[in-house]
């Protein structure tokens, strides 16, 4: 299918979500953004890694924004093809991908087919494999074989935020807290140590800790710490031996892996700790210069991205990063999924104004 970059966003995400592209299985939808961009925005250069999909200006701006998006979706689940309610900006769009996040998809296209001369340079990046184990993510893939693809000033993730910015995000980390028993038969339960029991003041830490809430650039950050599974038990008739409570932190992005970590052990001071999983997360950085214009452009108050996205990938090389998007990030990946017509223009409008408008509100020419 050939793609109209130059259409209305709405019907371009329309479009978008009507060519099914669940992890994995992205070629299909990767071949016509590459082939839209070549043929509708020859102003910029192109590169393919896999189905990563990669654009840029070469103007000569003295800085760069990076805007980034990923073209799979999670399975469908009977919410495809499209279907549309509602008229003009009262809108709805229905189907499997339209907020997570291929609204975002439909606007970053947008941009790079129609704004020929940003006062910043772009960089547009369409990966793969968000929404699966991070080994497969397209974004990793970029950065090891072509690195200088993501350099830039300023990251927009076009992840769904309500169409208002959401700064940074929170670290996560999972970890396993362990105890240890001796087995007996339940009938003499004396002669054993239950392993399970001994969890009970692991829980009561859990139930007794008061996360912290953090101010980082304007943006509350609310931690949380909550047990998400338990494991343990051998039979009816035995006392365990040996049991599992495995818990989730989610911290401010002030604090690094190793210092959550740290705090971790503290919490669980008695007690064997594995850690099994982590992600550092992302500072707003909404002091930097290019992030200032972007809030201004965008109006309102940023708030803080509570969960983990993309843009922790950008922190880690040094971009201050947002999510900036259409969508409710509570609907993606449920089968409701839908986006408001008016949110896809709008975060349209914004990014236009932002990469095109300088101080005094004038274009900088070079048409």
């Amino acid at each position: 299918m050939l793609l109209d970059l130059t259409a209305d966003p709405v019907d371009l995400t329309a479009d978008l979500v009507n060519v099914p592209s669940v992890s994995g299985s992205e070629a299909e939808l990767a071949d016509a953004v590459h082939q839209a961009l070549a043929r509708q925005a020859p102003h910029l250069e192109l590169a393919r890694s896999g189905n990563t999909v990669l654009a840029r200006t070469g103007l000569g701006r003295p800085s760069r924004v990076v805007l980034a998006g990923h073209l799979d979706t999670v399975p469908i689940n009977g919410n495809l093809p499209l279907v549309r309610t509602g008229g003009g900006d009262t809108e709805v769009l229905h189907g499997c991908g339209t907020v997570d996040m291929k609204g975002g998809v439909a606007v970053m296209l947008s941009l790079a087919a129609t704004v020929l001369a940003p006062r910043h340079d772009l960089t547009f990046v369409f990966y793969d494999c968000e929404e699966v184990e991070a080994a497969r993510n397209g974004l990793g893939r970029v950065e090891r074989e072509l690195p200088e693809w993501l350099a830039g000033d300023l990251a927009v993730v076009c992840e769904p935020s309500n169409g208002v910015i959401e700064a940074g995000c929170q670290g996560t980390m999972r970890v396993e807290v362990r105890t240890e028993g001796r087995r007996a038969h339940t009938a003499r339960a004396w002669m054993g140590v239950n392993a399970i029991h001994a969890l009970g003041e692991a829980l009561r830490r859990l139930t007794d800790y008061q996360p912290r809430q953090v101010d980082i650039d304007g943006c509350r950050y609310r931690e949380g710490l909550q047990a998400v599974r338990v494991g343990g038990g051998v039979a009816g008739n035995v006392v365990p031996d040996e049991a599992v409570l495995a818990v989730n932190y989610r911290f401010a992005p002030d604090r690094t892996p190793a210092q959550a970590e740290a705090h971790l052990r503290e919490v669980f001071d008695g007690f064997a700790l594995t850690v099994t999983d982590h992600a550092a997360g992302a500072l707003p950085g909404l002091t930097a210069p290019a992030a200032a214009e972007l809030v201004a452009a965008a109006g309102g108050a940023p708030v803080a991205k509570l969960g983990w996205t993309d843009v922790a990938r950008f922190a880690a090389l040094g971009l201050p990063a947002v999510n900036f998007g259409p969508g409710d990030p509570t609907l993606a990946h449920t089968k409701e999924e839908n986006v408001p017509a008016g949110q896809i223009r709008r975060c349209a409008e914004v990014l236009t104004r932002f990469v095109t408008d300088s101080a005094t509100g004038a274009d900088t020419g070079d048409h």
